[in-house]
This record gives C-alpha cells, structure tokens and sequence, in this order.
C-alpha cells in the first residue's frame, strides 16, 4: 500500500497493520510461515525450470499429482518435511534450500 492511500485511511480513523500485527503471531510463528512460503515459491519455480511436470514429481515423491498441486498451492495439510522432501526431489541441493529460506544469505555469499 502507498503511504498516501495509508494517510488516508489512517485520517478516515481505520487501523492500517501487517498480518503478524493482525492475526497476533509471534515473531517465530511468522518465520515459519514465511518459511513455508519461500520452500513453496523454491519448489515451483524449480520444478517448472526443470521442465518436470506435477505428475513426475509426483512419481518422485510416490505420491500424486493432486498431493503436488496441494504441495504447490500452501495446503495446510502439507508438512514442511512434504515440501522439503520435494524440493529436494526436483534435484535441489541443502544449499538451494538455505537460499530460498534467505535470500539475503544468497547474496552475501
């Protein structure tokens, strides 16, 4: 949001927050949603540079293609070991995972 529509809202007596501030979460809860979110977008991005489809992924995985379309859409029925196994079997490395959890950790190095 732009800080002039913010202004606005803020003088018209609204509330403008994040959605940590607003749902109430922890510093360490809104990490590993935020964590979830970038193994999420890593995986994808990943498997469609790859050229592999959902259902070879799932092939991979021993498991289905609609689990895959779960996987990539932020089901909360997908673990973090779900996601991490198939990002892992897309070919990325520990490394590759590090770097789509912090970016800025990318860049450093």
């Amino acid at each position: 949001m732009d800080e002039a529509r913010r202004k606005q809202l803020e003088a018209a007596g609204y509330r403008v927050s994040d959605v940590q501030e607003f749902l109430g979460l922890s510093d360490a809860e809104m990490a590993y949603i935020d964590m979830r979110i970038a193994i999420r977008k890593a995986l994808r991005a990943r498997r469609e540079a790859e050229g592999i489809t959902q259902k070879d992924l799932a092939t991979r995985l021993g498991s289905s293609q609609s689990r895959v379309a779960k996987i990539e859409a932020g089901d909360p029925s997908v673990s973090l070991d779900l996601l991490i196994r198939a990002l892992l079997a897309t070919g990325a490395t520990v490394l590759d995972i590090a770097d789509a959890i912090a970016p800025e950790r990318a860049q450093v190095a």
